[in-house]
């Protein structure tokens, strides 16, 4: 049986006195798409953070492709912190997209999909330009190359954040409500795009409001309230009816945004 893509062991997240995520345990498997929902300050976001490592889980462990993030047990049974190198190697594993689409505004699209490749990666202009490139031609974008982000639509604009993300070859892409800033058309065009890469397979992790997206792409759902993981399973199972009453509670909030068709 293969390692799943992400295991997430007893994770807790404090700022301050204030517990965010409380004892997670979650399996996100591989080749897979898993979409986290819940309520606004669920820790949805910060769940996918720790992910990313760019929070640090307070408690607990994560392991991508089996290889820990950022802390490990140690024989003497203590959480101690990875070298800085091996976090690095690991977190490489991962590409986030954000809600906000984070591009440099004074670059063209195929610079901003480039520019890690050239200065992380250490790629010849060349190289880096053409994988770019290849990038934002699946993503629909190749005859928006030399466009600026403020020549670019807000779908367009996040059509180019997931080809940086994707240009630096991840295996497992986090998703933190990439259509949230986006108006219903817009929203499509970049949901077509996590579509897509679904079908080819990709790892994805999706913190997401588009109920209907996590209906018909997912296959797996995990609800998050106040902090806590309250059950996680396929669709099919999320939302059979009867369905638990917070769940049920939640889905009345977004009838209008796609959940109509679980009913």
């Amino acid at each position: 049986m293969s390692l799943p893509a992400i295991a997430i062991t007893k994770l807790v997240k404090r700022f301050g006195d204030s517990t965010v995520l409380q004892d997670i345990d979650l399996e996100i498997p591989e080749g897979k798409v898993s979409c986290l929902i819940g309520p606004s300050g669920s820790g949805k976001s910060t769940l996918l953070r720790c992910l990313a490592f760019l929070e640090e889980p307070t408690s607990g462990m994560i392991t991508i492709n089996g290889e820990a993030l950022g802390f490990f047990e140690a024989p003497n049974g203590k959480r101690e912190r990875l070298p800085p190198a091996q976090i690095r190697a690991v977190r490489a594993k991962t590409g986030m997209v954000f809600q906000q689409f984070n591009l440099w505004p004074h670059m063209t699209a195929l610079g901003n999909v480039s520019e890690a490749l050239k200065t992380v990666h250490k790629l010849p202009k060349g190289e880096a330009e053409a994988r770019a490139l290849a990038q934002l031609r699946k993503v629909g974008l190749e005859n928006r190359a030399n466009h600026y982000p403020s020549q670019l639509s807000g779908g367009q604009q996040q059509r180019v954040a997931i080809a940086r993300a994707l240009a630096l070859e991840p295996k497992i892409m986090l998703f933190d409500e990439p259509t949230s800033a986006l108006d219903p058309e817009l929203t499509g065009e970049v949901l077509n795009v996590m579509r897509d890469l679904a079908a080819e397979g990709m790892t994805m992790v999706v913190v997401t409001h588009e109920i209907g997206f996590a209906a018909t792409v997912a296959h797996q759902i995990s609800f998050l309230d106040h902090g806590r993981l309250l059950f996680s399973g396929p669709p099919s199972e999320i939302f059979a009816k009867p369905r638990h009453p917070r769940l049920d509670q939640f889905l009345d909030t977004y009838l209008d945004r796609g959940a109509s068709m679980l009913a």
